[in-house]
Formats: C-alpha cells, sequence, structure tokens
C-alpha cells in the first residue's frame, strides 16, 4: 500500500473527483487502482474565497513498487505506515493463582481508561479505583450544579467516570509526537466503542459529551468482559510505601506496597498507576506528604470569551460559512504582550457553551464543552496567561518553589471569583468592550453568556478586587485589540469574558523516569493529565497506554523470573 499526502481539490468537489486526482497523480489507469481510502482530510483555508480541502490517501494497486520507483522523486507519494497496534505480551491465564497482585490504576478519566483497556487487554486484570460516580450518575450531579447551584464535591466536571474530558468539546487530535500511531489505536478504540467513522479521517475530530457517556461505558464493559475491576465512589485517601528497595539500576529507595481508601479498606499493591485528573488537590498533598517526588510547573490562568458562532464562522471561512463539511469554525491565537506575557486561547470550543467546572465549594472555575453537533449560538474559548513557579510561590525566598504552592494560588483566584459572582457558583463577568476601557459592565448586549448557574457582571479589573493578578489582567486587555486583527470581531464591545479559568494543566508535575515509574518509588507510574505528562484527551489516552505497557511489560517479566 502506498500513501499520497497533500492531494489537494476543491472545497465543493463532486465525489469522483477524488478518485480521478488519485489517477492522475500516480499516472496509472483506473483498473490499476484496487482501492483507495480517505486516511485524513483537513482544510485549507487561508484563502476563503478558494477553501481547498487536503487529503491523505490510502492506495492499493497491482505494481506498487513500479509506481514507487517512477516518483521515488515526489516527497508526497511513500509506502504507507503500518499503523496496527502490537500488544506487549500477554499474562498466562492463571497468573493470579500464585497469588500475585494485579495493577491498580487509580482514577479512570481518559489516561485511566486507556491505562485499565491495555492492561485488560495484557490479560493482567486491572483494579480502577474512581473517587467519582458512572458517568450517567455523574452528570445528573454535574447538572445539579449548573441548574440547582448545589455541588458535590466528588462528582462533578472533574471528578468521576471519564474524567473532565467528558465535559469539553471532546477534541481528538494532539499535536504530541507520536512515531507509534499511538493516537490511532485511542481512535480505533473509541469507533469500537460506538464513535462515528469520520474520527478516524477528519483532521480535528471531536465526539461532545452525549457520544462520550455512551462510549465510556462501552469501553468500561469491555475491561470488565476482560476480568477488569472498577470501583467507583472509592477514594484513594493515603498511600503505602516501604524503604529499603532497589530497581534494577538502585534508583528507587522506595517502593508502593499498597493503597488506603475513604472507607478505611487497605489494598496490597506492587503497581500503581497514578493517573489522577488535574484537580486531585487532596490526593497531590497526600502523595508530597509521604514523599513521592514531585515539583512545581507553570501553568494558565485567565477567563472564557463568548463571540458568536456567526462571526467567527465569517471571519474564518468567508462566503463558505456554513459549509457543512467545514462545520462551525475554531482558532487558535497568540499575543506577546509587552509585559513579557503570552496570552493565547485555550480550549476553543466552536458552538458551546461554557460550564461551571468547581469541585471545591465557594469557588469558581470556569471550562467550555460542545457537543458533537457543535450548534450552539456561541463559540467560546479561555483566553489564558501563562505563569510560571515563581509568580505564584507563597513564602518569600529563593529556593525551590512547593509543588503545593499553585493550587494555593489556584484557589486564592477561584474563592475571589465565588465572591466577585456574588455566591451560589454565579460567575462574574464583563462585557469586552468595557474591560478594555477599563470601566464596570452594567448591561449585557447582543451575546447572552451561556454559563450556569448564571453571570454576574462587574469589573474583573477592579483594583480593590481584581479578579486575576494585575500583570495577567493587563497582558489580556493589551490582547483582545491584537487579536481583533486575526479575527475580524474578536474585540466586539458585546462579547462576553466570564471568570476564572485557573484549571488548563495540572500545578505540578510528579517526577517519572524514562521507565515511567516515579523516580522515588518503584511500582508507582505518574501518568495523565494530573501527574503533568498529559493535556487533553488524546495525549491523556496515549500517556495511559505507554504507562500500561511499561508496567505491563515489568509484571510481565517478573513472571518470567519467577518460573525460570
Amino acid at each position: 500500500m502506498l500513501r499520497i499526502t497533500e492531494l489537494r481539490l476543491p472545497l465543493d468537489h463532486a465525489e469522483p473527483a477524488l478518485r480521478a486526482a488519485v489517477l492522475a497523480r500516480l499516472g496509472i489507469a483506473d483498473a490499476a487502482l484496487t482501492a483507495c481510502t480517505v486516511f485524513r482530510r483537513a482544510y485549507d483555508a487561508r484563502k476563503k474565497s478558494a477553501i481547498q480541502l487536503s487529503y491523505t490517501i490510502d492506495c492499493e494497486l497491482g505494481n506498487e513498487s513500479a509506481v514507487l520507483a517512477r516518483l521515488a522523486g515526489d516527497p508526497h507519494i511513500r509506502p504507507s505506515p503500518d499503523t496496527r497496534y502490537r500488544y506487549l505480551g500477554h499474562a498466562p491465564a492463571d497468573f493470579r493463582a500464585a497469588g500475585r497482585r494485579r495493577p491498580v490504576v487509580v482514577g479512570f478519566g481518559p489516561c485511566g481508561l486507556f491505562a485499565a483497556l491495555i492492561l485488560a487487554q495484557m490479560g493482567l486484570a486491572p483494579l480502577v479505583l474512581e473517587r467519582g460516580k458512572e458517568v450517567r450518575e455523574r452528570t445528573k450531579d454535574t447538572w445539579g450544579l449548573w441548574r440547582q447551584g448545589v455541588l458535590d464535591p466528588k462528582s462533578n466536571v472533574q471528578f468521576g467516570e471519564g474524567g473532565a474530558g467528558t465535559f469539553s468539546d471532546g477534541k481528538l487530535w494532539s499535536q504530541i509526537s507520536d512515531p507509534r500511531h499511538l493516537t490511532r489505536k485511542v481512535l480505533t478504540e473509541f469507533v469500537k466503542a460506538g464513535a462515528p467513522d469520520e474520527i478516524l479521517y477528519v483532521s480535528k475530530p471531536h465526539i461532545g459529551t452525549f457520544r462520550l457517556v455512551s462510549m465510556i461505558e462501552k469501553m468500561r464493559a469491555d475491561i470488565v468482559a476482560l476480568g477488569g475491576e472498577i470501583r467507583f465512589q472509592q477514594q484513594v485517601v493515603d498511600v503505602r510505601i516501604e524503604a529499603g528497595h532497589a530497581g534494577a539500576d538502585g534508583a528507587h529507595p522506595l517502593a508502593i506496597r499498597g493503597l488506603t481508601l475513604a472507607g478505611g479498606e487497605e489494598i496490597a499493591a506492587d503497581h500503581v498507576v497514578l493517573a489522577l485528573g488535574h484537580s486531585a488537590r487532596d490526593t497531590f498533598t497526600m502523595l508530597h506528604a509521604r514523599g513521592v517526588q514531585m515539583e512545581a510547573k507553570a501553568f494558565s490562568v485567565g477567563f472564557r470569551v463568548e463571540h458568536p458562532q456567526s462571526v467567527i464562522d465569517a471571519a474564518r471561512f468567508g462566503p463558505a460559512a456554513g459549509n457543512p463539511i467545514l462545520g462551525a469554525a475554531d482558532y487558535k491565537l497568540v499575543h506577546h504582550a509587552r509585559n513579557g506575557r503570552s496570552v493565547y486561547s485555550f480550549c476553543m470550543c466552536p458552538g458551546g457553551t461554557v460550564v461551571a467546572a468547581t469541585s471545591e465549594p465557594e469557588r469558581v472555575v470556569t471550562n467550555g464543552m460542545s457537543q458533537y453537533s457543535r450548534n450552539e449560538r456561541n463559540a467560546n474559548a479561555g483566553i489564558v496567561v501563562g505563569i510560571s513557579p515563581q509568580d505564584y510561590r507563597q513564602a518569600p525566598g529563593d529556593g525551590p518553589v512547593s509543588p503545593l504552592d499553585g493550587m494555593a494560588f489556584q484557589r486564592t483566584w477561584e474563592s475571589r471569583a465565588f465572591e466577585l459572582g456574588g455566591g451560589g457558583y454565579r460567575a462574574p463577568g464583563q462585557l469586552v468592550g468595557d474591560f478594555v476601557k477599563g470601566q464596570r459592565s452594567a448591561v449585557l448586549g447582543t451575546v447572552q453568556p451561556s454559563y450556569q448557574p448564571g453571570v454576574t457582571l462587574t469589573d474583573l479589573n477592579d483594583r480593590q478586587r481584581p479578579s486575576l493578578p494585575g500583570y495577567a489582567l493587563a497582558a489580556i486587555r493589551e490582547a483582545l485589540p491584537a487579536f481583533e486583527r486575526q479575527i475580524r470581531g474578536y474585540a466586539m464591545p458585546d462579547a462576553v469574558l466570564t471568570g476564572v479559568e485557573t484549571r488548563t494543566s495540572s500545578p505540578l508535575r510528579i517526577n517519572r523516569g524514562r521507565d515511567f515509574q516515579s523516580l522515588n518509588v518503584a511500582g508507582l507510574y505518574p501518568a495523565g493529565e494530573g501527574a503533568g505528562y498529559a493535556g487533553g484527551i488524546m495525549s491523556a489516552g496515549v500517556d495511559g497506554i505507554e504507562v500500561a505497557e511499561a508496567l505491563g511489560a515489568r509484571m510481565l517479566a517478573e513472571m518470567t523470573a519467577q518460573t525460570a
């Protein structure tokens, strides 16, 4: 099989034109082309009056070697890579008969889901511990916050089956390096679980919340059918770590030996995947107290901004706006402010809503969410400013910043947002025009904010009670008019800012080595977004696969050594 890349056709091309273009590019007769499959379809909207589709096509033909030799100088015609997933091994059917402990996965978001799935497919029968509820029960609790202002700290946007990605745009693309095509494994498993086939070939696939719910349930059932066990409402509150152990390289002075649950149950474990979300603050604090090596890391804070989706569509697609192939337009923006800060768009949700995403009482956090249809009236995105550990240091001095300081910083501004919103988990908001001018908003304009339980208009720049640090506010005020030069209408006076966006990524990293284990605790595998190694569904899923492979390979090697 050979692959053609960057095969370009007009947006409105007829279906037969694709095969004709393949034949012309390869210089072969129709009879010589056995089959052709779209591997990827993207669009190029740089010229709005003539938007093009760009295809990657896999072709089967009888004289493949001759065609490749004839077109050897064409960089866009090459043999198709093998994207099939290959397991590293499989446990014997009786691997637990000798009293071997099964691996444990803590957390059942995208990372934990794929870690558990791979371990189950390798025959290792993982035990999954998730502090939150099953996805449908969790959805009811989440709507309870949005509609009634009632928060369940253990069942919300952040905690429960599916993780934070369940209540998001469901983006299924990432810019991570992927030489082993593990993203293809993630997408293939999602399609098996009921996702539309198109996620395998569109350049920026997404699913949306409602579809994710049933898919997660199907994948959970697959894990259980393969011998795995999944326990909900089982929070890990402590870890048992013993000294005196060293790995093969002598690098691990400690080793994981068990977990304690909130109900008092103790679970013996030698291999644990920590697939925590970025909001597992109590667990981070516990791990830090137990001496697990971690460090403070950079993250970003800001607001959600909402515009009419029609404004974004027109700016990005011109006369082609509304074309079903293009769908609702997205964007990606960056501005380098005069004060040295970078402002950028984050987690853009076309045709979506801004949602209440807090997991702690009397704090307000925003995030964005879209359904598969992306047909809500507003577009929204985080407009955030990068901050470093030195920005959020809690204690004076020049030494290392505590890994827990970022959480304290986040809580400060989330509590301020609750205060500015007037309680009841209402969020503070301001019109973009007023924000740039530095004046309080009193009345909404044409853009109605989508955040529930509601938005309280205020002055996000208030010097006495600012909604964010001054440097962040100044950078965003400068960035919004600059973004207008890239997307016409972006700085429209009636666009709405809703605060605050503080959980863009984990504020810390649980350090691990090339073997994916904690640097100082053998058998402990920090993984995914909470541990600081992913950002979004795809990268978290891929990290879960790689960690599961490392853990599984270690367990299989131990079994082999024991039976030798």
